[in-house]
């Protein structure tokens, strides 16, 4: 196989696998999945690093539920944002709300851990396959790698994550991933896998909950949200493209 027949975008990935997965590569961390090749011009630009923390500087602090602290919420939308960048396809995690989607889920049960198992033994320590071992609930966990994070910037550049270029946000990043961050209470890789994880839920999970702003994640990707019923579009023999609806619309207005 050519590599020009390797080659695709984040979109053309998502709409063939319907996963979004992976580590770290060539300054972004969405993709590391086999035989993906990315195009530097598929990179986030230096240009674009600017305005998604232009962008983080700006929000609107008042509207946050769970984090205190500013300078916890510019990290924590800096490294979404390197995780899904903005590129030619759509927007990044920063325009998507899901520095937002994050925050108002910690603020809940999920970030509490009020649902889950929480009793001992706790092993940090343990295989990766044992799942998470923490005794730190989710809302903890984020507190903690998230000023870590913005620690680790200090020590190493004499600044914040924020005002680091993306090469640099990508490094610090990678030690999170690789495991090689110490953190008490936890390790650096399930902090990095939960931050993973809930960034490409806050891009893809339906607006209502806070991320997916606008629908854009979706209609990158062409889904069209919950329907009541497919009984009219499957009966045609044509391909339907179908604007997306959530499900305040699902719903009627309800939720």
């Amino acid at each position: 196989m050519s590599s020009d027949n390797q080659k695709f975008s984040r979109r053309d990935f998502l709409k063939t696998t319907g996963a979004a997965t992976g580590g770290i590569i060539g300054g972004s961390l969405l993709g590391g999945f086999v035989g993906f090749k990315m195009d530097s011009t598929d990179l986030p630009t230096e240009e674009a690093n600017e305005t998604a923390s232009e962008t983080a500087e700006d929000m609107n602090m008042e509207a946050r539920t769970f984090f205190s602290r500013s300078e916890d919420f510019r990290t924590l939308a800096a490294a979404v944002e390197r995780i899904y960048p903005e590129d030619d396809n759509g927007p990044g995690a920063v325009e998507l709300g899901v520095p937002y989607f994050i925050d108002r889920q910690l603020n809940g049960q999920w970030g509490s851990n009020s649902d889950d198992y929480m009793q001992g033994p706790f092993n940090p320590a343990a295989s990766e396959t044992h799942g998470i071992q923490e005794r730190m609930n989710r809302g903890e966990m984020f507190l903690a790698g998230v000023r870590r994070i913005q620690e680790i910037s200090m020590d190493e550049h004499d600044a914040e994550f924020t005002s680091l270029d993306g090469g640099q946000q990508d490094d610090i990043l990678r030690s999170f991933e690789a495991g090689d961050v110490e953190i008490k209470g936890m390790r650096s890789e399930s902090f990095f896998e939960l931050l993973k994880e809930t960034t490409i839920e806050g891009v893809y999970s339906d607006p209502v909950y806070g991320g997916n702003k606008d629908m854009m994640g979706w209609k990158m990707i062409e889904y069209p949200g919950p329907r009541m019923g497919w009984l009219s579009e499957v009966l045609t023999d044509e391909f339907m493209t179908l604007e997306p609806q959530n499900l305040r619309d699902y719903q009627g207005g309800g939720v």
